[in-house]
């Protein structure tokens, strides 16, 4: 059963909190996401509640502060650096009839900080892309942009993402997955699992924590020299972790944007490869800004497919408001699915933006376009 969509009342304009940081290793590349979010949201039609959640789980009141939030000098920026009060936390309603934040510092009355409309949530990982939000937003009846419980949960489990792919048709690579139970009853055993893996597939190997995004925790590793600290490195983030094989090909990304008749793919682009670093990782995304080719150079017929495919991955994750689908083009002209992010980099030069604004939709209408999709839609089941 669905909870009634709200408006707010007369004469006040819809507030979004912008929610961002988290308890992920991906907490500095979150700020820097809310940042250019905070800096195109139209304050003409919206008021703006900047919160952020620092790396201990505290929930806290930030400055609105957007300039203060990019990666500076290689500096990654924190919400402990933004918060108002180094004590001071936001509590969200956790009765749906109520959309009332609440701010509070120890010895002091709590403060009412208005009804919420919408929650705008910025976070990339565990603890916020995963589900864990989603699960509290629906809780508490706020409505906010982005994909539900499901396929939130499916987007940021590599295992069970490929699986759900697997079950709707959509080609997949080779993969191995070494769960924490595995690695903690028989760790020599787990280890031969994925050396028979290797074997079998070739080297080198893709080591990723299972549930991680923005390349953290990933090591190509060429041989079984290189796999013990491959394994330590990725259990680091997340104590389940996948192996993949080498797929040899292109790296082509798609977005996804759900409009009120449907899903739509925008135009693709292409990852070239990063000759200073072993593969497309976290610095090269974030501190070296390697940039990817929009539109990506497709004949017409390669184009029309990966837009499909986007698509309908959007739709067997469940999906909603946006998604961004990566790809391989493989050697034999066939196109294989690596993963869909259900939050992804939203920044003015990140790959899903920069698509959309080929495909004729600007940074501040993609922000816009998202805030309003959210506030038509319900919380609950639908």
């Amino acid at each position: 059963m669905s909870s009634e969509i709200s408006t707010p009342s007369p004469g006040r304009k819809p507030r979004v909190a912008v929610v961002f940081g988290g308890r992920s290793s991906e907490h500095a590349i979150s700020v820097v996401t809310a940042g250019a979010v905070l800096n195109a949201i139209d304050r003409t039609k919206y008021e703006v509640l900047p919160i952020g959640i620092t790396e201990d789980g505290r929930w806290a009141l930030t400055a609105d502060a957007p300039e203060r939030m990019a990666i500076a000098e290689r500096r990654l920026p924190s919400v402990a650096d933004l918060a108002e009060s180094p004590d001071g936390a936001v509590m969200l309603p956790v009765d749906p009839a109520s959309r009332e934040v609440v701010y509070t510092e120890p010895g002091a009355v709590p403060k009412a900080l208005g009804d919420v409309d919408v929650v705008f949530p910025m976070l990339h990982g565990p603890y916020g892309e995963d589900g864990t939000l989603q699960g509290l937003l629906e809780l508490s009846g706020v409505p906010y942009v982005g994909s539900g419980v499901l396929a939130s949960a499916v987007g940021m489990d590599k295992e069970y993402m490929k699986r759900v792919f697997t079950s709707f048709g959509l080609p997949v690579g080779p993969y191995v997955v070494v769960r924490p139970q595995e690695w903690t009853r028989d760790p020599a055993a787990a280890r031969k699992k994925i050396v028979d893996f290797a074997a079998d597939q070739g080297w080198p190997v893709f080591v990723k924590p299972a549930r991680a995004g923005s390349s953290m925790g990933i090591t190509k590793v060429d041989g079984i020299q290189g796999l013990d600290e491959a394994i330590e490195e990725a259990r680091r983030h997340d104590p389940k972790i996948i192996i993949e094989s080498l797929l040899r090909g292109r790296e082509i990304e798609c977005g996804v944007l759900e409009f009120e008749d449907g899903p739509r793919a925008s135009v693709p682009a292409e990852i070239p490869p990063v000759t200073a670093h072993d593969f497309y990782d976290f610095e090269a995304k974030y501190i070296d800004s390697a940039a990817g080719m929009v539109p990506a150079p497709l004949d017409a017929e390669q184009t029309a497919r990966v837009q499909e495919l986007a698509v309908r991955a959007f739709d067997a994750a469940s999906c909603e408001g946006l998604v961004r689908a990566d790809f391989f083009l493989l050697e034999n002209g066939e196109f294989v699915i690596n993963e869909i992010n259900t939050m992804p980099g939203f920044t003015p030069i990140s790959m899903y933006p920069r698509m959309w604004q080929e495909s004729g939709v600007s940074y501040s209408q993609l922000v816009d376009r998202l805030i309003e999709a959210a506030l038509r839609r319900s919380t609950g089941l639908r």
